[in-house]
């Protein structure tokens, strides 16, 4: 249940870049500014999670689920009847973010609490791909609506995950609002997140943020990408726009077996195991992807199916592996930060992506701009691999997996 109300809660995450192809060109917006309204997402969702994740550790995350996700499905359902241009989308697009970001560390929380750690890999995994089933349906819905009838359609219907999210958290959850009131605060209310002196946990952090430069500046851009190189190839704009949400879809596919296949492989191997390998094929892709824009589709989609996978596959194992650095009664606070620097890593991205395409002509950008704007991202991977080397020679990652580091 916790997973499809993930799932369904999710589809405004790529509203955006569903669209982005079609919205640039009909507002007539820079490289840098298209990919600003990515970012206004991401700093949304970065600072709403500081309060929520705080806050999820002072009451019931049930209850803060439950909020988020009625909001959520309100702000959504304003989207494609307000977003006019570059401000009003930007922030909508944030407005969004805000909301939805309490469906997520609570329902990471709910899970910790559920299941023991030999088996949290595996569940937080499952719920980390419900993400991306969101991801998936929002990008074939989008693709097929925006192609037919226009971005605003498109917008419109997937503002409906978000509703019936709400509802699905609704019965979900039924009686545990009353529990809760009864019951009282979990604890006293803190913005201590047990990461003073604690190196595991911060290079945990430190892994994540360049994880999620990489990650959420790959999502952004991705659609337009695939549309760009459908237009190198004679296609209409409307049609590519359409044709790269769908064929982008599929690496959000990958995505979902990555999300449950590195949870689970993290439980077994090791969490630094699984995330060094991820990292090192991702990094990879992020330098090679950006050069392909006039390779054969096939060759995109397949080198992209692969970006989608291991680019995604060691996220659910950050999550875990938080969980088993910090105290449980500060798990809430712990995640905040990460969340804080992960997404605002991720908000950044987008941004310098956009810049870097129209330092080689923007919406007509060559061949060597896309390279490098995808390159860019790379140097996260990068990073984030050297960090959990680091953290695997630690004794203390002993502490990761019941020992398997």
């Amino acid at each position: 249940g916790l997973c499809a109300a993930r799932a369904t809660g999710s589809t405004m995450a790529m509203a955006y870049p569903a669209v982005l192809s079609v919205v640039q060109k009909e507002w007539g917006l820079s490289a840098t500014a298209a990919g600003s309204i990515s970012s206004a997402y991401q700093i949304g969702t970065a600072v709403a999670l500081v309060g929520v994740s705080a806050l999820a550790d002072y009451m019931n995350p049930r209850v803060v689920f439950i909020a988020s996700a009625g909001l959520t499905a309100a702000v959504s359902l304003l989207v494609p009847f307000l977003a006019q241009g570059h401000i009003s989308a930007l922030l909508l697009f944030g407005a969004v973010a805000v909301a939805a970001s309490g469906i997520y560390t609570p329902g990471i929380m709910l899970l910790a609490e559920r299941f023991e750690p030999a088996r949290r890999g595996r569940a937080v995994g499952w719920f980390l791909a419900a993400s991306s089933l969101g991801y998936v349906i929002a990008l074939v819905v989008g693709g097929i609506v925006v192609a037919r009838v226009g971005w605003r359609a498109a917008l419109g219907a997937l503002a409906l995950g978000p509703v019936l999210c709400f509802a699905l958290s609704l019965a979900l959850f039924r009686g545990e609002r009353s529990r809760a009131r009864r019951a009282g605060p979990r604890q006293g209310f803190s913005l201590d997140a047990d990461l003073s002196g604690n190196r595991p946990a911060q290079l945990m952090i430190v892994g994540y943020v360049f994880h999620s430069w990489e990650l959420l500046g790959m999502w952004a851009w991705t659609p337009a990408f695939v549309a760009a190189a459908l237009a190198v190839q004679g296609t209409g704009a409307e049609r590519a726009a359409g044709l790269g949400a769908t064929l982008s879809a599929l690496f959000h596919v990958m995505g979902i077996v990555a999300s449950a296949v590195g949870g689970a492989l993290s439980d077994r191997w090791g969490r630094t195991a699984v995330i060094a390998v991820m990292m090192l094929v991702s990094s990879a892709c992020s330098f090679s992807f950006g050069w392909m824009l006039a390779a054969p589709l096939l060759l995109i989609v397949a080198i992209g199916c692969l970006y989608g996978f291991s680019a995604l596959g060691d996220s659910s194992v950050y999550s875990t592996g938080i969980t088993e650095t910090v105290r449980p009664e500060r798990l809430g606070s712990a995640l905040a930060v990460r969340s804080l620097l992960g997404f605002g890593a991720g908000a950044v991205a987008p941004l310098v992506f956009g810049w870097v395409l129209d330092l080689y002509g923007g919406r007509s950008a060559s061949v060597a701009g896309w390279g490098w704007a995808f390159s860019v991202l790379g140097v996260g991977g990068v990073l984030g691999l050297l960090s959990m080397l680091w953290l695997r020679a630690l004794p203390e990652s002993r502490r990761l997996a019941g020992g398997k580091r």
